[in-house]
């Protein structure tokens, strides 16, 4: 069963959309630009295989999209706490340890992004109230704040895998 595309942009218009509006950093302009993207394999003539990223056209469910962001400096002053919050598209689950951002602290969140914490930080209750850490799964956004300076003209690339539900 495909997900019909009208669902899946929609998809896609939510993460997309709302990322340019979650990355700043004091005293400099960044330019954050989003893409979906699948693994695919391309055999060549001699019958070698090679992984291939291809952009997003149409996914099953059980589909892994590999979304990632970069972000680049425009001004002409070095960037400092650059910070990009990404919420995980609620047709999709966040695949575990996937998360990647260089020179980054990556933090998560459970409850809508409200509170940011490591992974083994984040506590949930469950349906008897009882506290407990949250599943990778139950994760709702991805936080980045990148370490250091990052140089005019130089940009850095942040994402993580999900799966569709």
């Amino acid at each position: 069963m495909q997900i019909t595309s009208s669902i899946f942009t929609s998809v896609l218009l939510v993460l997309l959309g709302s990322l340019s509006l979650n990355a700043h950093a004091a005293d400099s302009a960044i330019k954050v630009t989003s893409t979906a993207q699948i693994e695919t394999i391309e055999v060549d003539k001699q019958g070698n295989k090679k992984m291939k990223l291809t952009p997003v056209e149409k996914a099953v469910p059980g589909t892994e999209v590999i979304f990632t962001n970069t972000f680049e400096n425009t001004s002409k002053n070095p960037a400092n706490n650059i910070v990009i919050n990404n919420p995980i598209p609620r047709e999709s689950e966040y695949t575990a340890g996937s998360a990647f951002g260089k020179n980054c602290e990556i933090l998560f969140s459970a409850d809508g992004g409200n509170k940011f914490g490591h992974a083994e930080e984040l506590k949930i209750k469950d349906i008897e109230g009882k506290e407990r850490t949250a599943l990778p799964k139950e994760y709702t956004h991805i936080r980045w704040t990148y370490q250091g300076q990052l140089a005019p003209g130089k940009s850095g690339e942040v994402g993580f895998r999900a799966v569709i539900k």
